[in-house]
């Protein structure tokens, strides 16, 4: 919820009508639902690629931050994130854990899902953030 928060925060900052999007692996999705209730929301230690994102629950702070400041949270499976890692190597040519592979692969799914409500208007202005390389190699190229 740190990053997210932050990242709220700054860009609100600059741009108060700038929509915020949060992005959690699907079986982790304790900010989606906290944000859906307005309650955090405990759920059972994640199974996904996405380690650094297997928490139980949003931190109180930071849960305040986004109820107001983040327009909605996204869920993007571990195929998903795979398939992000590999877009990034191979046409970036940059290595990327899952964990940081969250929010472009979040931005794929909403671009690709007219439903979304998520619309790539020419000139508009997209912000991702894309972090961490801590990735086993081995893993990687399997």
């Amino acid at each position: 919820g740190g990053l997210i928060s932050g990242s709220a925060l700054s860009a609100k900052a600059l741009n108060p009508l700038c929509k915020v999007y949060g992005v959690e692996p699907e079986a982790g999705n304790d900010a989606q639902m906290s944000l859906k209730t307005g309650n955090i929301v405990k759920i059972p230690t994640p199974i996904t690629i996405a380690d650094g994102a297997q928490t139980q629950y949003i931190g109180n702070l930071t849960f305040e931050i986004m109820k107001s400041n983040v327009e909605d949270i996204i869920t993007v499976s571990d195929e998903e994130l795979k398939s992000c890692m590999h877009f990034l190597a191979e046409r970036m040519k940059i290595v990327v854990e899952p964990t940081g592979c969250l929010g472009l692969a979040g931005l794929f799914k909403m671009a690709k899902n007219p439903e979304s409500g998520f619309v790539l208007d020419e000139g508009k202005k997209v912000g991702v953030i894309v972090s961490g390389g801590n990735v086993d190699m081995n893993r990687f190229s399997n």
